[in-house]
């Protein structure tokens, strides 16, 4: 199992942090132990100051392929779940200034919170999903699926020119615009439409 993300898919998050707008999707990956299930807490790591949240809609993938066209990427995943990528910001901006890889700004322990699925029969259109996080109650990020530059159809087709994708694999698909610092003694939870799917604490 892997994990395989997408930054900058969202042009308002690109414009909150100041990002280039890519011409291409921006992958990154994080190892199977990020992901943090079954809404246990997540412990705030020591080696970071500003951890930030990103809310983001997942794609579970449901059997082997590579160099998948478009068209037929819809017969690669099978349900619909949420995820938060924690960010540790301060490492990451530390880590690009000097030209350097930041995967221990984003692959750290339990740095991948994730959901249970739904399938993905339960949307009548992928392309119009909202969903949402809220921190102790107040929302902080709201998003829907129509904003994306690159769709889901188009990233599996882009992330399978390079990986091939397996079963259980998971893909995170962006965040919007809102991510900011969270702290000890917060409340996450998150939502896709009115369901909540994420609900955890911050240790």
């Amino acid at each position: 199992m892997k994990i395989i993300a997408i930054g900058r898919n969202y042009a308002e998050h690109i414009a909150e942090l100041e990002n280039e707008r890519p011409e291409e999707p921006v992958i990154f990956t994080k190892p199977e132990t990020a992901l943090l299930k079954d809404g246990l807490p997540f412990y705030h790591p020591e080696f970071s100051e500003n951890i930030h949240h990103e809310i983001e809609i997942v794609v579970r993938i449901n059997k082997m392929g590579k160099y998948i066209q478009k068209k037929f990427a819809k017969n690669y995943y099978d349900a619909i779940g949420l995820g938060i990528d924690f960010t540790a910001r301060d490492l990451q901006s530390k880590l690009k200034q000097k030209g350097l890889p930041w995967d221990i700004a984003k692959g750290f322990n339990d740095s991948s919170p994730i959901s249970e699925f739904l399938p993905v029969e339960n949307f009548s259109n992928l392309q119009d999903i909202d969903f949402s996080l809220k921190v102790n109650g107040e929302v902080r990020q709201a998003g829907n699926t129509a904003a994306m530059l690159w769709q889901i159809d188009e990233i599996i087709a882009y992330v399978s020119q390079f990986f091939t994708l397996k079963k259980g694999d998971y893909i995170f698909t962006g965040t919007p615009k809102g991510v900011d610092k969270v702290n000890i003694g917060d409340r996450l939870e998150g939502f896709i439409g009115e369901q909540k799917m994420l609900d955890f604490e911050v240790k």
